[in-house]
């Protein structure tokens, strides 16, 4: 049996022509292989999967504004993942195909709006391409357009942490920590760890998931178990401006803490994170040992594994 007719040659075919923004054509070709072999795994997989999609293309033709068709398609993809944890264990290839499929769909709808829109865009805009262009695997676009829209978006964790992945898929990996570092200070909960790629990132959310960890608080965990692990072990110098709303909101989150414990399994990483950031602080600015002390004795009451794991 040729590579046209062998059940991997088929399934490369149909992969390639999902690659190639052609669905129709990937259907026609699994079901063929699924004539010679109703039982493979992957072919039923990968049909249930281009299925899916090909439904939602369809429902995306209701969709005539183009900014909204991207955003559809973005959308659905997050919502693919619930998809996936149902039908069984996952195709790597499969899904890395499906992946450039849909999001080439979504740069297409992104990038036509970004033609017309002249010189100066929306940051938002910037974010989805950059995004897309990770996707599809150009990630020497994604920095260009992840830049651009960091450059107005200096606070936003999901911008921020796009930006991070990318760096750390190209290598750049002390741009990478730093930047991730910040995202998770920012808002963890703004981060999609879904659409996260580099194995920076991803082998740091394992480690804190294997700890019994789940979402929402896993997103706040990783960079408290990522100082612990020394993943996101680069630091910087903070200015006059930032120390001062660090110490705020460590006072507002103490605050939050003894008025609603029931958020305590948010409220608790984020701040043991901040605490992080604040001895950090004082070590680079030679502060009295008394007052990291006093940040150390805070961690114990909070979390004392987590802070033998920090001092030993």
């Amino acid at each position: 049996m040729d590579a046209e007719t062998s059940i991997q040659g088929l399934l490369q075919k149909a992969y390639d022509n999902l690659k190639a923004s052609d669905a129709s054509s990937a259907m026609a070709v699994l079901e063929k292989a699924l004539q010679i072999d109703f039982e493979d795994p992957e072919v039923v997989y990968a049909l249930k999967c281009v299925n899916w999609w090909i439904e939602q293309v369809k429902r995306s033709e209701a969709v005539h504004d183009c900014y909204d068709r991207g955003e559809f398609f973005l959308t659905q993809w997050r919502a693919f993942y619930s998809f996936l944890d149902r039908i069984g264990p996952p195709y790597d290839r499969c899904i890395y195909a499906i992946r450039r499929y849909v999001f080439s769909s979504a740069l297409s709808c992104f990038k036509q709006l970004w033609q017309e829109g002249g010189e100066k865009q929306d940051p938002e805009l910037l974010l989805r391409i950059g995004r897309c262009y990770k996707g599809v695997g150009n990630f020497e676009q994604a920095l260009h357009y992840l830049e651009e829209a960091a450059a107005s978006k200096k606070d936003d964790a999901e911008t921020i942490s796009e930006l991070a992945d990318v760096y750390a898929l190209v290598d750049e990996v002390r741009l990478a920590k730093v930047l991730f570092r910040e995202a998770f200070f920012i808002n963890p909960q703004r981060i999609d760890l879904r659409s996260m790629e580099s194995d920076l990132i991803l082998r740091l959310q394992q480690k804190v998931q294997d700890l019994g960890h789940k979402s929402p608080e896993l997103e706040e965990w990783i960079p408290v178990y990522g100082v612990l692990f020394g993943v996101l072990n680069v630091k910087r110098e903070l200015r006059a401006i930032e120390l001062g709303k660090l110490k705020q909101s460590i006072f507002t989150l103490e605050n939050e803490l003894r008025d609603r414990p029931e958020r305590q399994n948010i409220l608790i990483p984020r701040l043991i994170n901040r605490y992080f950031w604040l001895i950090d602080h004082y070590i680079r600015a030679g502060e009295d040992a008394s007052r990291i002390d006093e940040l150390l004795l805070k961690i114990r009451v909070l979390d004392a594994s987590i802070y033998e794991r920090y001092i030993n």
